[in-house]
């Protein structure tokens, strides 16, 4: 099983070598030497290096006291998470899945080899709890293709202790600022490696420039598809290692996308979109299994954690835990397995070729307030209706799907007026802002049309096993009760909307 830890840290450069004294910095009792460590990695990519355009490290390093293989993933600045396995002559499996929607059907092979000598200190408290590691890094790069090139340099790397205050690390480096330090140019040794030792040809290219202010109506609807692009796959890893609410949030960028496929169709070419979009909402609908079982459960363990003793009859706790986590094993599997499909790695490909080679309408050239407005007012008269409709329909199944109908386009406008807020500044993201509220109420509504048809299901199933049912029909009253609070909320809430629009 892969081990996680979450890495903060900052590296430096410096003209001399050699480390500043660090007993002056604020919290530091005493800096006590470990030796020096002989560090040997070899870093794999794709020949034309994936991994490093997208900050992605993964390395077999032998030497030091975490000899293994470690891939390394950005999320914020100075932060990544490490992912460790054992060493093994070839790329783990579960490294290799982790990078596969960076990757796809390239081959992974060794790109740089860094040797390194590491002259390693820890800072301690005055009751000698590390604060953080400081080393010393003598580097020998070594390009293992390409003419295979050459670098040397030392450089300084400051790590917070696990579960340290990254505020330390501000006082560390006011201590090496004073001292002549500067932070590192390079965001990682192989960015400097890969940059120092590329073929004197590729030195002398350029970096390709980065994209220009938005200006028309396509350049912002461009801009938006691009960060649900990139945001599918920067979720990618976190999905497949089961972090808290990746599935959520790779399923509503693929929402995002298909929504402003849809808004924008003057601006996008449908007939190119159209059967993007179906292979998004199929892959929304994948995640949604994973998602619909997280709320169902999250869902039923609060109300029953409500229930006062007297009203909870039966083994329902064993009964909901059983099914939570036989949905779960399920899912998990089938999910994994679709991000392993050719057919989600197709979907990739397709996105990277849309957003380099966009089917830009004549529209596209227009101005975004004129062309990004009526697309939104469009979409917020489709929500109008709906809405309207759902509050005249009577109380039932047919209310339940005008409110979910109308719960949906209510989505699609507020990714809409997301995307037009860069142009049409605030009166986009006060609608944004107004469509989230009214999705979120509408959402409690849905919530609790589904969580009473799981608990019929489970009811059902409690009767067969001889069971009683009496807790599950309690559970459903108020579900019940908490829709019809939902129905008699949405007057006034959308009065208030409409309100706010129209000034």
């Amino acid at each position: 099983m892969a081990d996680t830890k979450r890495e903060i840290e900052r590296k430096y450069e410096s003209d001399e070598s050699g480390l500043p004294d660090l007993t002056g910095v604020a919290g530091v009792r005493a800096v006590i030497d470990k030796g020096v460590a002989n560090l040997d990695a070899v870093y794999y990519d794709t020949p034309d290096e994936r991994l490093a355009k997208a900050s992605i490290t993964l390395r077999r390093r032998t030497g030091g006291s975490d000899a293994g293989w470690h891939l390394k993933v950005p999320v914020a600045p100075g932060v990544r998470d490490e992912i460790h396995e054992p060493l093994s002559d070839t790329v783990p499996r579960t490294l290799a899945g982790l990078v596969r929607s960076r990757v796809r059907e390239a081959e992974l092979l060794p790109v740089v080899r860094l040797r390194s000598d590491r002259d390693l200190r820890h800072l301690v408290d005055a009751e000698g709890a590390l604060l953080a590691e400081v080393s010393v890094d003598a580097v020998h790069a070594e390009r293992l293709a390409d003419g295979g090139g050459t670098a040397q340099w030392t450089e300084i790397e400051v790590e917070l202790a696990d579960g340290g205050d990254p505020a330390f690390l501000d006082q560390v480096e006011k201590r090496l600022r004073k001292a002549g330090v500067r932070p590192s140019s390079s965001a990682s040794k192989l960015a400097r490696a890969l940059a120092e030792t590329a073929p004197k040809k590729s030195k002398k290219r350029k970096a390709p420039p980065a994209p220009d202010e938005p200006r028309t109506a396509g350049d912002h609807v461009l801009a938006y598809v691009r960060a649900q692009r990139d945001a599918i796959l920067e979720l990618d890893p976190a999905v497949r290692q089961d972090a808290y609410d990746s599935v959520h949030r790779m399923r509503v960028a693929t929402r995002r996308l298909r929504s402003t496929f849809r808004s924008y169709g003057k601006v996008l070419d449908r007939t190119v979109t159209d059967p993007v979009g179906e292979e998004l909402k199929w892959l929304a609908s994948e995640l949604g299994v994973d998602r619909d079982r997280e709320v169902m459960t999250e869902r039923l363990t609060t109300v029953l954690a409500e229930l006062p003793r007297t009203l909870v009859s039966g083994p329902i706790r064993t009964r909901m835990r059983t099914w939570a986590n036989a949905r779960r094993g399920g899912s998990r599997r089938r999910l994994i397995g679709v991000l392993d499909s050719q057919r989600y790695l197709a979907l990739l490909d397709t996105l990277d070729a849309l957003v380099a080679e966009p089917p830009l309408l004549p529209a596209a050239a227009g101005k975004p307030e004129k062309v990004i407005g009526k697309a939104v007012r469009k979409d917020f008269g489709k929500v109008s209706a709906l809405v309207e409709k759902a509050i005249a329909a009577p109380p039932g199944a047919d209310r339940d799907l005008a409110l979910h109908e109308a719960r949906k386009k209510a989505k699609r406008t507020r990714y809409a007026a997301e995307a037009a807020t860069p142009a049409l500044g605030e009166p986009a993201r006060g609608l944004a802002k107004s469509m989230k509220s009214l999705t979120s109420l509408l959402g409690e509504h849905q919530d609790s049309v589904m969580v009473r048809e799981t608990l019929r299901e489970l009811s059902a199933v409690a009767h067969a096993a001889g069971e009683s049912s009496f807790t599950y029909g309690v559970l459903y009253g108020r579900e019940e009760q908490r829709a019809a609070a939902v129905e008699a909320a949405l007057p006034a809430m959308w009065e208030e909307i409409g309100s706010g629009v129209s000034g």
